[in-house]
């Protein structure tokens, strides 16, 4: 199907073709009839289905007749899990409503409120995450009853991530169900979004398009076993033989994402890397540059995994084997697009291997496994092979800064911190003396600590216990084990029959216990009191048969 089959406003299909669209994605063809007749709906689509578009569309579309007609713009509320998939609709949105002149605004934490706070006046398209969005609404700066729309992107990504109460209460501050178009997209329809829609929608029109297939068919993939210590030289290797014109290069953590762009430079890589502890400035301008063409190479971890939309993406390679079996569909999937296709390599080291089987499982295939030849590594030069990891990454540039600011700190950022007003010197206390029994003139001195030998001194060597027969081998462990134990015995004995030193305490006597004596007088007692009872209870009884 095509769009101009579709009944778009001219000003919305102007914007379409500006975009370079042409024909519609499934998941375009199946859902744009029926959201464009201002149905709510519940959508399980895959990622990079073209599922953006769909309810951008839709909300242009009612803007676009609205205007025509003299009415007040409707307004729409779009959430995101992430900020880098927020800022990325707010691109699409800019993109597709060019002959519209609308105010966008991207909300998210991370940046000061000031700048965000002003793109809030006259804005008709909301985008942010679930956070930053409720901030706002509790200072009152944004009334959840003015949208007509709320599209909650990704909401399984959103779950994953602790959002779901933000969600829900953002649910109650809409107006009535039957006054807004809600559009949710998710990955998974599980119980927890079944829920939502069932609760807070007006009656959902339920879709799925393909969601048992996953997107990597149109996705060449190829998977090397190495060895960890060849990794990055395999890596080298696979980078000069694809001749890519630009690669999204996958990490398990911060310092190895560090790491690895690193060495690449060195190799004369263009690259750079990207992880959720950069600052959001340098996060946003990576990423734009990336997509700009300015940086070809992008070593990130898993937070670039959704929401980073490159086009014609040609490579991505997994470094590491993600842990999550998921993580790999997300990641893989930066590269076939909107029906384009692309390539993934996999590189399986023994630290990762574990996580094969279950991302096979997951995706109904086996991915091809290939072999370099023997001698092909011999001719790669790797110029940062003499350069080891802490010559290479500094720890400010991968630990959060909690651990930076308690490495700064050390010790002192437990302390309370001392008021101004208290000027007077600190008070020194007199030491007191703590060793009791030593004589009052004389200083305690603190014994040196010498390590006890366990064994006796003619302690044989491994080689010589190797030429020991079995029977020699018991004696001489019988001799080492058993010699240690009688030395043990006689320096307690010693101890035991040593005279007092001056000032010492004879140990206190205890007398022993007869556990049998105690046992029997307290069962005399017990029964004692039974009988005791019984000629008590039969004096009773006698008086009562003689009334």
């Amino acid at each position: 199907m095509k769009f101009t089959e579709l009944p778009f406003h001219e000003k919305v299909l102007k914007g379409i073709v500006d975009a370079g669209f042409k024909e519609c994605t499934t998941v375009q063809e199946k859902v744009l009839p029926i959201s464009l007749q201002n149905k709510d709906l519940m959508v399980q689509s895959k990622t990079g289905s073209g599922k953006t578009a769909v309810y951008l569309l839709t909300i242009l579309q009612r803007i676009a007749i609205a205007l025509d007609n003299n009415e007040e713009k409707p307004k729409a509320l779009i959430v995101a899990p992430t900020r880098e998939l927020a800022v990325q609709i707010k691109q699409d949105a800019k993109l597709l409503s060019k002959n519209l002149k609308l105010k966008i605004g991207v909300y998210y934490g991370g940046v000061g409120y000031d700048k965000q706070e002003e793109a809030l006046k006259e804005c008709d398209i909301f985008v942010g995450t679930p956070g930053r969005l409720l901030d706002f609404q509790k200072s009152k700066k944004i009334n959840f009853k003015q949208f007509d729309f709320f599209v909650l992107d990704e909401a399984d990504r959103m779950f994953d991530m602790g959002f779901y109460p933000d969600v829900k209460k953002m649910f109650s501050l809409l107006k009535e169900k039957q006054d807004i178009q809600t559009m949710l997209f998710s990955a998974t329809l599980s119980v927890r979004v079944r829920n939502l829609a069932w609760s807070y929608m007006n009656e959902p029109v339920e879709i799925e398009v393909e969601p048992e297939e996953i997107c990597v068919e149109k996705i060449d993939q190829e998977l090397y076993h190495v060895a960890k210590d060849e990794k990055f030289k395999l890596f080298l290797y696979l980078m000069n033989r694809e001749m890519s014109d630009n690669a999204l290069v996958f990490t398990n953590t911060k310092a190895k994402a560090v790491e690895v762009a690193k060495r690449l430079s060195l190799n004369g890589y263009s690259a750079k890397y990207l992880m959720g502890d950069m600052s959001q400035s340098k996060r946003l301008s990576t990423i734009d540059r990336m997509k700009e063409g300015h940086i070809k190479f992008l070593v990130a971890t898993d937070v670039a995994a959704r929401g980073l939309q490159i086009d014609d993406l040609q490579l991505v390679i997994n470094y590491d084997i993600p842990e999550d079996f998921e993580s790999y569909v997300h990641r893989i999937g930066r590269t076939a697009r909107a029906g384009k296709t692309g390539k993934a390599i996999t590189l399986a080291c023994e630290e990762y291997i574990y996580g094969l089987e279950p991302i096979e499982k997951y995706i109904g295939m086996k991915i091809p496994l290939k072999w370099v030849e023997e001698d092909a590594l011999l001719n790669i030069e790797d110029k940062s092979k003499d350069l080891k990891f802490r010559d290479l990454v500094s720890e400010k540039e991968y630990a959060s800064k909690r651990s930076k600011l308690n490495s700064n700190n050390n010790y002192k950022s437990n302390k309370r911190p001392t008021s101004q007003r208290n000027t007077k010197p600190p008070v020194k206390k007199a030491k007191v003396n703590t060793n009791k029994f030593d004589d009052a003139k004389t200083p305690y001195t603190k014994t040196p600590y010498v390590k006890k030998q366990s064994f006796n001194k003619n302690r044989k060597t491994y080689n010589e216990i190797q030429q020991l027969s079995l029977e020699e081998r018991l004696n001489y462990y019988k001799e080492q084990y058993g010699s240690n134990e009688i030395a043990k015995k006689t320096t307690k004995d010693k101890k035991a029959n040593a005279p007092l030193q001056k000032g010492q305490k004879p140990a206190k006597f205890e007398a022993p216990v007869k556990k049998e004596l105690v046992k029997k007088t307290s069962n005399k007692d017990i029964n004692n009191k039974k009988e005791e009872k019984i000629g008590f209870l039969q004096k009773i009884i006698s008086k009562l048969i003689k009334k």
